[in-house]
This record gives structure tokens, C-alpha cells and sequence, in this order.
């Protein structure tokens, strides 16, 4: 039998979510276990496209939401955090933009001009020009507006290695995930037969936390899952671009970001209104079609002539709305010594984090002694989508 072990607390679920909580207690001086059943962020978060969102595509239609409000502090914590100084050290991760754009192919609705420029976004959101265009749009042939966002966009596979270094010894791969019981209260877990007892377990794996909650016994919080259909190109006629495509609705029309393959060539991964209910519905050739058509109009002059294309589809686990609509910040349920939730989305896995570090303050929980734990099998690194598909 497995040695048993006792931490402060216990997370379940390797993506950006438990693992930027879990870099965050053991700053704080928590001892920490994190089990992954699969690989590290090979859920949802390697299949992210890595934008730290400030809240001005929850704005499109002209003014402020609860979303764009919520999210809106977390550019600032994560730049603070990838120069060194934030609440984790980020440094070495790498950033593939300093700034996420808006760009509008043709006249831009004047409402929304003036919306930009009012009080309500200045600072967040700036138009460019020229040179100061992402490289894909820098072609005499385009016509329309750019917004340059005070946002950023990470690459997700190098945030993921940070975290995990961050982790220390304390990543454990584990397959069957039991309630360890004493009576009726929940103690810890059984990992793989072996015991691990916490003052406080988090359940954060995603998609994945239905189905242990189901192995506890418990119906609540209910999840729901808002399903896309992801697009991937990859070829040398690609430039970078990390932009929204505005359509008029509001929703963004397509979002492209660009990311490096393992073989040095450029990925695009789009996504926005395209990925959403119609192209959820599409057939993966019919996608790609879709696709293709849309960059042929929006970019004639990108070269697609020996582009491999493929598509993915993401749930994205959220906890149960009312009409599936998107929660506005992460979410955290407490039942005891247990604490489920999901960030709802990649930028707000520090508010995640802000939620259960809360919880423990206001139950007194301080670290308690920290005792080396024993050598721990070890979740290997999630693989890009693109370098699975397109190799």
C-alpha cells in the first residue's frame, strides 16, 4: 500500500487553475498535493488561445457588462506576475504579445468609435495604425480600423511548465479518485489506494469535475458544458496576428491568435462567433471550409495556398447558468472541508485562486508543519493541439 500523507490542502485538476492556486498556497506557505488523472493543462488550458482578457470583447455592443467589469484587473496581475514582481514569479514564461487588437474589416458601426473613446475604456483599448499594425494586417490592401487592447496573450504550453516547476514535489499522477470517509465527513481522498487527508480539498479539473463529484456522492454545483469548434492552420504564409475580427454582433466575429509549432512554423487557432453554435453544429470538413472562406475575404493577401487546416472541438466547463449564458467570474462552492469550482475562464485563474485562499482566512486555516512527502509519480506535460494534429 501506498504510504499515506497529510497536507494542508489538496487539489484535484492540473490545469492553469490548479496550478496557479497551488504555486499560490505553497508561496503562502501551505503545504499542497495536486493529482492529475491525465496530463498537465491537457484539458481545457492547452487548448486555450492563451489571451489574458481585460474585458472589452464583453463590450462590443457599446457599454460595460458585469463580465467586462469582473475581468477587467487581470491584465495588470498577470504582466506583474510574468515581469517577477506579482503574486507568483512568472518570469521566463513566454509572451507571444504584449497586446490582444480589435480590428474591423470595413466601416466601423460610430457608436462603437465613440464608445472606444469615451471614458468608460480609455487606457484599455487605443487605435493603431501603420507600423504599429499586427504584421497580417500590414498590407495595402487592408481596409478598416485596429484597436490595440490593454490585454497580452501567454503561451499557454510555457505558463503550464512554470506552474508545474512552481509545484515543487507536489504533483501526484493519479487514476481512481475515492472519498476517504470517517463516518459520514469527508477526511480526504484515496488516490489510487493511497490516503491523503487535508484540511481542505478543491476540486478544479474542468470537464472532469462532474464525474468526481459523482464518485463522492454529490449532485451540487451542477456543471454545464458550452461546447466550440475550434479551427487550426498552420503554414508558412501565416503572420502573426492576435486580433477580434468585428462583425457587428456581439460576439466577435473570428478570433485569431499565433502560436509556435514544434517544428517552428506558425499555427493560427481561431475561434469567436465561427467556433460558437453554427460551427458546433458544422462537420469538420464543412469548418474548415468555413474557415477558409472567412480568412479568404477578411485577408486576401495571406498566402493559404500550402496551409494544412484541422479542427478541434473544446468543451468549456463552467458551472450550471441559467440558459447556458457565460459566468462572469470564477466560481468557488463550499460543502465543508470541499471546495469545487471552475475559473470560468483562463484570465481568472487568480481570482480562482483569491476565492479558496479567502475561504481558508476566514476559517482561521494557517499553514501547518510542512514534512517532505515521498517520492510521487509524476502527470506528464499536455501536448499542443496543433503538434498532435498538424505534426
Amino acid at each position: 500500500m501506498p504510504s499515506p500523507i497529510s497536507t494542508d490542502v489538496l487539489i484535484v485538476g492540473a490545469g492553469v487553475a490548479g496550478l496557479w492556486l497551488n504555486a499560490r498556497l505553497r508561496r503562502q506557505g501551505y503545504s499542497t498535493v495536486l493529482v492529475e488523472s491525465a496530463s498537465l493543462g491537457g484539458g481545457q488550458s492547452v487548448k486555450s488561445q492563451g489571451i489574458i482578457h481585460g474585458g472589452a470583447k464583453y463590450a462590443l455592443h457599446g457599454a460595460l457588462t458585469g463580465a467586462s467589469e469582473a475581468i477587467a484587473d487581470m491584465p495588470r496581475r498577470w504582466r506583474e506576475a510574468l515581469a517577477g514582481d506579482g503574486e507568483l514569479d512568472l518570469s521566463g514564461v513566454r509572451l507571444l504579445s504584449e497586446a490582444h487588437y480589435l480590428w474591423s474589416p470595413g466601416t466601423l458601426a460610430g457608436n462603437l468609435t465613440s464608445f472606444f473613446a469615451s471614458k468608460a475604456v480609455r487606457g484599455r483599448v487605443d487605435q493603431v495604425k501603420g507600423e504599429q499594425l499586427p504584421p497580417a494586417l500590414q498590407d495595402k490592401r487592408f481596409k478598416g480600423k485596429v484597436y490595440r487592447l490593454a490585454e497580452l496573450v501567454v503561451d499557454v504550453p510555457s505558463l503550464i511548465q512554470r506552474l508545474a516547476d512552481l509545484a515543487g514535489d507536489g504533483l501526484l499522477a493519479g487514476q481512481k479518485i475515492e472519498p476517504l470517509l470517517e463516518g459520514n465527513v469527508l477526511l480526504g481522498l484515496k488516490v489510487d489506494e493511497r490516503e491523503i487527508r487535508a484540511q481542505r480539498i478543491v476540486l478544479s479539473a474542468g470537464a472532469g469535475t462532474a464525474a468526481l463529484l459523482e464518485a463522492l456522492g454529490l449532485s451540487q454545483p451542477a456543471m454545464q458544458r458550452r461546447p466550440l469548434h475550434m479551427i487550426i492552420a498552420k503554414g508558412p504564409g501565416l503572420k502573426p496576428m492576435y486580433a477580434h475580427c468585428l462583425g457587428g454582433g456581439t460576439k466577435p466575429r473570428l478570433t485569431v491568435t499565433t502560436h509556435p509549432a514544434a517544428d517552428g512554423q506558425w499555427v493560427w487557432y481561431m475561434g469567436g462567433d465561427i467556433a460558437e453554435a453554427d460551427g458546433v453544429a458544422r462537420e469538420p470538413a464543412e469548418q474548415i471550409a468555413t474557415a477558409k472562406q472567412e480568412v479568404g475575404q477578411l485577408l486576401p493577401w495571406i498566402d493559404l495556398s500550402t496551409t494544412q487546416w484541422a479542427t478541434l472541438r473544446v468543451d468549456r466547463a463552467e458551472p450550471l447558468q441559467s440558459g447556458l449564458i457565460r459566468p462572469d467570474n470564477a466560481f468557488v462552492a463550499e460543502q465543508g472541508r470541499l471546495l469545487v469550482g471552475w475559473p470560468t475562464k483562463l484570465a481568472l485563474a487568480p481570482d480562482f485562486a483569491d476565492r479558496v485562499i479567502a475561504n481558508l482566512a476566514r476559517d482561521g486555516i494557517q499553514p501547518g508543519q510542512t514534512t517532505p512527502l515521498p517520492p510521487l509519480p509524476k502527470p506528464p506535460m499536455g501536448v499542443p493541439a496543433w503538434d498532435q494534429l498538424l505534426p
